[in-house]
């Protein structure tokens, strides 16, 4: 396993982290700590939730998935040797249920979740807190144009980064990290941490995949050079990426066939890009699923590759990912593709 500093701070990451937003709705509690057994003994240490997980939402199930890794950590014990990160989730009437729908990223609103999310993980601290979306108005899940508010009454980055920075110095959470954020968020959240000494964001997780490479437009320069690395996460595009959903097929127990919320890599502009790449797999004797993986891993703005499987076939195929890596050939063809087809999925 290769490791990686997650951002300027002492920690050392694995180069793939394991996602778990399957958990607690297409794994149950015992696959979910078979699958964190098998990650940990391949050398994972970095392990990412949510308080809103699993995924779909629903207010049911709402922070069951940090309850399974809780009760894995419980039994399993060695908390001090993996990196876990959680988030709190932003603003949406979608999410009625989370704090009465009012939830902001504002003090009353992430200190109740991360207390919420500390208890049901059995810890009393973070290695990572993430804001899981802007609170304001911007372009993120599936939303590639950015449309300026008629009025914007969202909370001031200041005071988000300040309540971020109360909850660094007590200990609670160690570093703090952006998800589904813009590059403009991105600089000035580093840049207020600068004038008024807070906390620097270490890691921002956004989607990065062979159908979406958007974030290689503008945040992968921030990327690099503020070293706020990468998190990447749908690195397979929902599983597409395999292959199994070409020609019409719909696997039963698929994410695209279970969930049609999942279905912006499913147009048809998507849908041919994906067919060029598995042919491409297939012509060099790789597997669809891992040279995706390989190049999302490969990438030198990304800090970590989230993976997800739903059974531990797919997480043992993921982890195999590791060991491949892209001859010039097989780039070479990968960008022909994506510049015949450049992101036909947001």
């Amino acid at each position: 396993m290769q490791y990686r500093p997650l951002g300027r701070t002492d920690i050392s990451v694995s180069a793939i982290c394991l996602g778990t937003m399957t958990f607690g709705e297409q794994n149950t509690a015992a696959q979910a700590a078979e699958q964190l057994d098998r990650a940990v003994a391949a050398g994972i240490n970095f392990i990412d939730t949510a308080e809103m997980y699993p995924v779909p939402p629903k207010a049911e199930t709402m922070g069951r998935t940090e309850d399974y890794i809780g009760r894995w950590l419980a039994a399993r014990g060695g908390r001090d040797k993996l990196v876990i990160a959680s988030k709190v989730a932003g603003p949406g009437d979608w999410l009625p249920y989370i704090r009465g729908g009012t939830n902001r990223l504002d003090r009353p609103n992430i200190a109740q979740a991360l207390e919420d999310s500390l208890r049901r993980l059995g810890t009393d601290y973070l290695d990572l807190y993430q804001l899981h979306w802007p609170d304001r108005q911007t372009n993120f899940f599936g939303k590639l144009g950015y449309e300026h508010p008629a009025e914007d009454t969202s909370v001031p980055l200041l005071e988000t980064l300040e309540v971020l920075g109360d909850l660094v110095q007590s200990g609670k959470v160690r570093h703090v990290g952006l998800s589904n954020e813009t590059p403009w968020g991105t600089m000035r959240f580093l840049e207020l941490a600068e004038q008024h000494g807070l906390p620097r964001m270490v890691s921002i997780q956004n989607p990065y995949n062979l159908l979406n490479r958007s974030f290689e437009i503008g945040l992968a320069e921030v990327a690099i050079r503020e070293q706020c690395g990468l998190l990447a996460y749908s690195p397979m595009a929902f599983g597409a990426l395999s292959g199994k959903y070409l020609d019409g097929k719909r696997p039963p127990d698929g994410r695209l066939t279970l969930f049609s919320r999942f279905s912006r890599y499913s147009n048809e502009q998507a849908v041919a890009a994906t067919a060029e790449y598995v042919a491409i797999a297939h012509r060099h004797g790789l597997d669809p699923a891992q040279m995706a993986l390989a190049f999302v891993t490969s990438r030198p703005f990304v800090t970590s590759n989230i993976i997800g499987a739903t059974t531990m076939a797919q997480l043992e195929q993921n982890l195999g990912s590791m060991d491949l890596r892209l001859s010039d050939e097989v780039l070479a063809d990968i960008e022909a593709v994506h510049t015949r087809q450049p992101n036909p999925s947001p």
